[in-house]
């Protein structure tokens, strides 16, 4: 069992950025101009800069005479080759990279910049001490092996696969084999059929997978930021085939990739239109009301329905929810978003509109930037240095099948992290009506991760304290994505819990229990309690109102 930090501290990923960035955005002249003002404050401070460059050179003279003053993280990949410590060039070169690295943060710690400044300048250090790295530098020993026993090619086939990337990729390296993979073939591949569509989504309902099936449905609602298909990916992972085996009668939004002419739709329009989709639900189940699944910015849709129903006095239209990885309280400490001051808001606001869209390339760079480590010089090493090709690994396919955020929604979301409206009674309006997550007193099941470095877990924990009824919390033992797909006999798979929900995330992590295994058999034990009696299943999908249309897993997926 891993053991907890001492009471009182709260784990949290080791990252600078988190979904907020991804909707701001980042500019490079505010980069540029914290590296100025580093600068200037260490010509105020000659005496501090001195001393800090009189302590690098001599321990770059130590590191000349062969001492070795650090240690290497045993867990960082990029020196797991022997020759770093085995070789006196390589471990010398290491050396003094780790030397540079490690004065360079003391001297910035030791200024007297003021706090914010001193946050932007140390997560400025952390981006160029990446980018600096030994490890990406021709030199790399594992590119040496790879030019000489590849004859040469290794280097015109990693020259060419550079080239392709800047004409082709924006100039980020690709993180997967593109063709290894195709939606409807050996992705989304699922039975069922498209049963209800709209402009903004396609209803998807799959075929059933169990004898008996429960009576209340299943309705999950992913993020407007990506496709659907996350929970559908191989078999042994695929969340949608784990409900359906287990008697869930499930259904699935596929949101429509909009483009410029949809660039008025924002949060209420989704919340209407989803809306729509859970009334056709309700119809071909004959079910009086249905369960909700809602993930990351599915999440806040799906509270943001409930508050809308609620105030109209039709919550009874829900019996339960289930939140993953979503945000409701979007209070988020992030060093990147000291860079976004209100004129930077409105910038990223106007550019959207302008555009009539949020391009998801454009958030796909920003979240990249959250682990450069291993979302770009990972496969700058892989893809230009060694010439290989990238793997063909599913969720990093899906991850980048990038969609678009209409210029409305963008900017709801963006007030959305600005004021925290969800915070108090009335603060956010839907279709008009102002909405209180305390009015909503369902039942409810939150995921979050403790090493997620998008949506933070503390700040998922804090969203779940928002709701009224029944609440049920659950923190996985890992990432944004990961804690999604965490199916029953993952080796890997833990998770903390605590019945008692206090009102500080540290005294709960502090009292929660480590469960080694999935939580997925967790959520079902308790969504099968709140899913009505159990019938024969009809195997029939869609209804006389609402036939089924053409098959799983529909078009709007396609659309790029």
């Amino acid at each position: 069992m891993r053991d907890k930090p001492p009471t009182g501290s709260l784990p949290v990923p080791a990252n600078f950025m988190n979904v907020q960035s991804a909707m701001v955005g980042m500019r490079g002249r505010d980069l540029f101009s914290t590296v100025r003002s580093l600068a200037l404050n260490g010509l105020k401070h000659p005496l501090l800069s001195a001393r800090h460059t009189l302590a690098l050179g001599g321990q770059l003279g130590r590191v000349l005479l062969g001492d070795t003053l650090h240690k290497i993280n045993p867990q960082d990949a990029r020196f797991a080759d022997p020759t770093w410590q085995l070789n006196p060039f390589y471990r010398r070169s290491l050396q003094a990279y780790l030397v540079w690295q490690k004065q360079l943060n003391l001297w910035i710690d030791e200024s007297d910049l003021p706090a914010d400044d001193l946050a932007r300048a140390r997560f400025v250090s952390a981006l160029l001490s990446d980018a600096l790295s030994p490890s990406n530098s021709p030199l790399n020993p594992l590119a040496l092996k790879e030019l000489f026993n590849s004859g040469g090619s290794s280097l015109f086939k990693g020259l060419g696969q550079l080239f392709d990337d800047l004409l082709h990729n924006d100039g980020l390296p690709r993180q997967v084999s593109k063709q290894a993979f195709e939606v409807g073939r050996n992705l989304a591949t699922t039975p069922g059929a498209v049963v209800f569509r709209n402009e903004m989504l396609e209803l998807i309902q799959y075929s059933p997978m169990s004898e008996k099936q429960y009576a209340r449905p299943l309705l999950i609602v992913p993020p407007q930021i990506n496709k659907f298909y996350i929970f559908d990916l191989a078999s042994d992972k695929s969340f949608v085939q784990y409900a359906l085996k287990n008697g869930l009668q499930t259904f699935i939004i596929s949101w429509r990739n909009p483009d410029a002419r949809h660039r008025e739709w924002g949060l209420s329009s989704y919340v209407q239109a989803l809306e729509e989709a859970m009334n056709a639900c309700r119809s071909i189940t004959n079910s009086k009301d249905v369960n909700l699944l809602g993930v990351c910015a599915g999440g806040l849709t799906i509270a943001a329905l409930q508050g809308y129903l609620q105030a109209k006095r039709q919550l009874r239209k829900v019996a339960s929810a289930t939140y993953m990885v979503s945000l409701l309280d979007s209070q988020l400490d992030s060093p990147a978003m000291l860079f976004a001051d209100e004129k930077t808001l409105e910038t990223a606001k106007r550019r959207s509109y302008q555009r009539g869209v949020l391009d998801g390339r454009d958030m796909a760079k920003v979240f990249a930037w959250m682990r450069p480590n291993d979302l770009i010089w990972n496969y700058w090493v892989n893809n230009y240095l060694l010439g290989k090709q990238p793997p063909a690994f599913d969720i990093l396919y899906w991850n980048n099948d990038n969609t678009r955020l209409p210029a409305a929604l963008h900017g709801d979301l963006i007030d959305f992290f600005k004021y925290n409206p969800l915070n108090h009674a009335g603060g956010l309006e839907v279709c008009g009506t102002p909405i209180d997550p305390k009015k909503i007193t369902i039942d409810s099941f939150s995921v979050a991760g403790i090493n997620d470095h998008i949506t933070p877990w503390d700040a998922v924990y804090r969203s779940a304290l928002l709701l009224g009824g029944n609440k049920r919390f659950i923190l996985s033992n890992s990432g944004h994505i990961q804690s999604i797909l965490n199916p029953p006999g993952n080796p890997k798979a833990n998770y903390y819990e605590c019945n008692k929900l206090s009102s500080d995330p540290r005294a709960w992590y502090h009292d929660a229990k480590h469960v080694q295994g999935s939580w997925w058999p967790q959520w079902l034990s308790w969504a099968q309690e709140r899913s009505g009696e159990q019938r024969d299943t009809l195997p029939a999908l869609g209804s006389e109102k609402h036939p089924a249309m053409e098959a799983a897993p529909g078009t709007y997926v396609h659309v790029r």
